[in-house]
């Protein structure tokens, strides 16, 4: 237990150091003013972190800095304010002491102090000490412990919302997704439109190169479709297998076919060997796209229908390609 005596009596700073040296509280620091109180424990260290004071002892009259003064600066201090401070006061000066505990002073003993009195006080204040120790602790194993659970929770909400295999939108986030963008859109009656991918003749990959190479195709081929995209507004998902999905608020006709085309030439980019595939000895997708303005006789799982029908259509006509939804998919004769 680290204790400061701060007396300007050097017969009292003794005396209170022989009494609790006789029982056994060995680290004492001894003071005759604050200022050089202040010194000891480096109070004005700007790059002090911790403290190993336990208690501190003040005489409430002091030259220079007063007592009262050094509490209330002791006390607002980051480092020294849990440490519990214990005013020592003349008969003279007990007038001082309703302001002193105002500064932040626990308990006082008066000069001079009796054996027992003192003990009792001091094992008061270092039991106190201990407790506020504990109790900061405690505190701080709890905000270790609520930042990780706030970091595995942040995490399950990535997990459940992104796709284990190719990191990206999973089928949740993008029914999710698709909900709320229709809804604005719809507000602000601008186009929508929805693509779909499929990587072509993927069942032969996989029974060429087995499973493991078939999910390492489906990662790459995900990565590139994902690099394709510009906006920050719009959505790549897994839609199942090797089917994929984007989503492009405030999109005409011509920016989805644009982005279709890049698809295309990203995917092929990758150059992976199909030596299964009747279309191409590299890997190639197929894809459907559908626009329409939004309205309430238009539901968006509409949208996604015509998408994925224009997309069979593209692998009827040979894969390979992309084809746009026609107007005549759609009853309400929204498609753009």
């Amino acid at each position: 237990m680290s204790i400061l005596i701060v007396d300007d009596s050097m017969v009292s700073r003794i005396f209170i150091s022989d009494l609790l040296n006789e029982v056994g509280y060995a680290d004492l620091i001894l003071s005759d003013s604050v200022e050089d109180a202040y010194q000891k424990i480096g109070f004005n260290q700007p790059d002090k972190m911790e403290t190993d004071l336990d208690l501190i002892l003040l005489d409430i009259n002091l030259p220079g800095t007063s007592g009262i003064d050094a509490c209330r600066e002791l006390s607002a201090h980051d480092i020294f304010c849990d440490v519990p401070i214990i005013i020592i006061s003349g008969a003279d000066f007990l007038e001082g002491l309703e302001s002193a505990f105002t500064a932040g002073a626990i308990d006082y003993i008066t000069k001079p102090p009796s054996h027992t009195e003192l003990l009792a006080r001091v094992r008061s204040a270092l039991r106190l000490k201990s407790e506020m120790n504990r109790r900061k602790a405690r505190e701080e194993d709890l905000m270790v412990l609520n930042a990780r659970l706030a970091e595995v929770n942040l995490e399950l909400e990535r997990i459940s919302v992104t796709d284990s295999l190719t990191s990206l939108a999973n089928r949740r986030s993008f029914n999710e997704f698709l909900a709320r963008e229709w809804l604005r859109e719809q507000r602000s009656q601008q186009p929508f439109s929805v693509i779909m991918i499929d990587i072509d003749h993927f069942k032969k990959y996989n029974d060429h190169y087995g499973h493991l190479e078939g999910d390492i195709c489906l990662q790459k081929v995900a990565w590139a479709l994902q690099g394709a995209l510009c906006r920050a507004g719009d959505l790549l998902a897994r839609y199942g297998g090797e089917e994929f999905v984007a989503i492009l608020p405030h999109t005409h006709i011509q920016g989805a076919a644009d982005l279709a085309a890049a698809f295309h030439s990203h995917v092929r980019e990758l150059a992976l060997p199909h030596h299964e595939s009747p279309v191409s000895s590299i890997v190639t997708v197929s894809i459907g796209i559908a626009t329409v303005i939004p309205n309430r006789n238009l539901s968006p799982s509409k949208v996604v229908a015509m998408a994925d029908e224009a997309l069979y259509k593209a692998k009827d006509s040979g894969r390979n390609q992309s084809v746009i939804a026609e107007a005549s998919a759609c009853d309400d004769q929204t498609v753009i």
